[in-house]
């Protein structure tokens, strides 16, 4: 799965946040836990997504990456399809915010290609590791 590839780094940041105690706060010097400032969509051809996604406190780019293809995933099952392609995503940091600007390809059927998301394998990942969709 191409997912699992790109994936594999943003899942150990969020494995490492997680393994903090509740009453443990940061530690001096080290990152605030991420959190997730909101996605927006937007349409720019019948199977073609734009996704603006923000955060704070982000150990890497793959955190942001990983909030886009979430956000992905998601969309497509809204949308009644079943798989994402990845098309290409660009990340930014800025005074401690990071803005990921992703585009997809959305589909019912298996696209071709290397980075391509089973939208609801994606969407059930993303559930468990508490990256929020759409």
């Amino acid at each position: 799965m191409a997912w699992a590839r790109g994936g594999v780094s943003a899942l150990a940041g969020l494995l490492a946040v997680a393994s903090c105690t509740a009453g443990e706060g940061p530690r001096p010097g080290s990152m605030p836990p991420a959190t997730y400032d909101g996605v927006e969509t937007r349409l720019l051809d019948d199977d073609l997504v734009n996704f603006r996604v923000r955060m704070t406190g982000v150990a890497t780019r793959d955190d942001v990456a990983a909030y886009a293809r979430c956000a992905a995933a998601q969309y497509a099952l809204i949308r009644g399809f079943g798989f994402a392609r990845h098309v290409r995503t660009s990340v930014q940091e800025q005074g401690g915010v990071w803005v990921g600007d992703a585009v997809y390809t959305i589909s019912p059927a298996l696209p071709r290609g290397l980075q391509t998301l089973d939208a609801e394998v994606v969407a059930a990942a993303c559930a468990e590791q508490g990256i929020p969709t759409v």
